[in-house]
């Protein structure tokens, strides 16, 4: 009887490169070094304040939390560390019972003080902030909260002003591209120098969804090159982009009009991805700055009807005839 009916489930092969590569000590994560030596101090002296890691997604600060953990405790961490999902258990019932019990237990490591991290924090609730407050004043000598947020502008004045602050900036270009070669390396992946570039521009600074983009991109290609990461990702290249906005900008509406739906039918994008992309290339473009200020008003204003429930279209051929009505001007 061994296998039957177990052999209609799918065989796991793969993990997430995301996870299998994810850093297990504070020596091992990239870029951040500033913060990286002051959490090695923390781990150093056994003692540490509560923590409010704030910046971008993808920039690193789950990982740190469980890093310092993980060097804290050993193998004691899973007895002392536990990590939630704010925007999953947001209300002030998590806090008033989950966090709470967790936090009024006492260490049985070496270290006197557990840690309790709550991801995604600027999601909790105003009220499950205050309730978050007072357990962290009751339960200082017991447990150290870490909070991790996108916008630290959303937690309440309170808790920041109990919180060392730490921000996280996006990774540096040649720090994710160092991280790629080693996957690529241990994963046996051939990938093209154009290919890398791609994935740098995809990820943007955001080492998850670059390792994302590599795995997908591994998978449905034997080499991971320029077209195949563009193509997984939904997003144009910067050269098709460009050429969109030299035909806007050299007054062919026309043209720029038709390689604009060409780029969404083929790509399957939104209006919404297109005006993104082409604020982003306009950003890098070498025009006068008042040229530059000009497109820029133009996209906002696309991007802001787009957001209100304008007609992607319309949209759209509406900001490539304002830009084609510039280069007029000119």
């Amino acid at each position: 009887m061994k296998g039957e009916g177990a052999s209609f489930l799918p065989e796991v092969r793969e993990v997430m490169w995301t996870e299998k590569y994810r850093p297990r000590t504070l020596g091992e994560i990239v870029n951040q070094a500033d913060i990286v030596e002051r959490l090695r101090r923390f781990v150093k002296e056994r003692s540490m304040p509560h923590c409010l890691f704030a910046g971008t997604p993808g920039t690193g600060k789950t990982t740190a939390a469980t890093c310092l953990a993980h060097d804290l405790y050993g193998p004691d961490v899973r007895k002392n560390y536990l990590e939630l999902n704010a925007s999953d258990e947001r209300g002030i019932d998590v806090v008033r019972t989950t966090v709470k019990d967790f936090a009024r237990t006492v260490s049985m490591a070496e270290v006197p003080f557990k840690i309790l991290v709550l991801d995604e924090a600027d999601s909790m609730t105003p009220e499950a902030q205050q309730a978050l407050r007072r357990t962290m004043e009751m339960y200082t000598n017991t447990c150290r909260f870490i909070l991790a947020c996108n916008y630290f502008t959303k937690i309440i004045e309170p808790i920041q002003s109990r919180c060392a602050f730490f921000r996280f900036v996006p990774l540096r270009a040649e720090d994710v591209k160092g991280r790629i070669k080693l996957i690529c390396e241990q994963e046996h992946v051939p990938i093209t120098p154009k290919g890398m570039d791609a994935l740098v521009y995809i990820g943007g600074g955001d080492l998850r969804r670059t390792i994302n983009t590599l795995q997908a991109a591994s998978a449905s290609s034997d080499t991971v090159d320029e077209d195949v990461v563009y193509r997984i990702s939904g997003r144009v290249s910067p050269r098709e982009l460009k050429e969109v906005l030299g035909e806007a900008l050299a007054g062919n509406f026309n043209g720029a009009r038709e390689r604009t739906i060409r780029l969404m039918v083929d790509y399957g994008l939104s209006g919404l991805d297109v005006v993104k992309q082409v604020h982003r290339e306009v950003l890098g473009m070498q025009v006068s700055e008042k040229a530059k200020l000009q497109l820029l008003d133009v996209i906002g204003e696309a991007e802001y009807r787009l957001l209100e429930g304008g007609s992607d279209e319309i949209q759209l051929n509406a900001m490539i005839a304002k830009i084609a009505l510039l280069a007029g001007r000119a």
